[in-house]
């Protein structure tokens, strides 16, 4: 399987213009992130909260830019009530998740959040994909890239633990 999928996925971010990375520190978005903060043309924000950046992708949009939010889905239970903000003020949102609680997850405790990730997403108004292996993920890229920037819609790409692998417990 291929192991080069996150830099692809910088350089597609990039190439299509966005130019501020907002994240919680995570192990599955560290290449994204490590890019991003070496990268003079971006501006990357740590986040305290995953919400943070909800507000930031929004702020960016007012101001003329691009923004992605990065996180991990036991996060996304933290973006659920300011994700009105989005729907309320139709902003174009874009969101990579990378995903606990699915296929091979030893820990217990993040299951929960991991199977209600998509459907709390959906509730609030983003379409969620599922990227499963490295070529989806640029595909699945391209689409969100369009939908979210050129037709204004909430999208997140859920990197699935298939695509990242699941983490060893105990």
């Amino acid at each position: 399987m291929a192991t080069d999928w996150p830099d692809k996925l910088y350089d597609q971010l990039k190439a299509a213009g966005v130019t501020q990375f907002a994240y919680v520190p995570d192990a599955g978005h560290a290449t994204v992130i490590d890019r991003s903060l070496a990268d003079p043309d971006v501006h990357s924000v740590a986040l305290t909260t995953e919400e943070e950046g909800v507000a930031l992708c929004a702020g960016a949009h007012l101001g003329g830019a691009k923004a992605v939010l990065l996180m991990q889905s036991s996060g996304s239970g933290n973006c659920i009530n300011l994700l009105s903000l989005i729907k309320g003020g139709r902003f174009p949102f874009l969101t990579y998740v990378t995903m606990r609680g699915d296929f091979g997850e030893a820990n217990s405790w993040q299951i929960p959040m991991g199977q209600g990730t998509q459907p709390a997403l959906e509730a609030m108004g983003v379409t969620c994909f599922r990227a499963e292996t490295p070529d989806e993920v640029a595909e699945i890229t391209e689409a969100a890239l369009s939908m979210v920037f050129q037709s204004g819609m909430s999208i997140a790409v859920l990197l699935t633990q298939r695509l990242i692998g699941a983490k060893a417990f105990g």
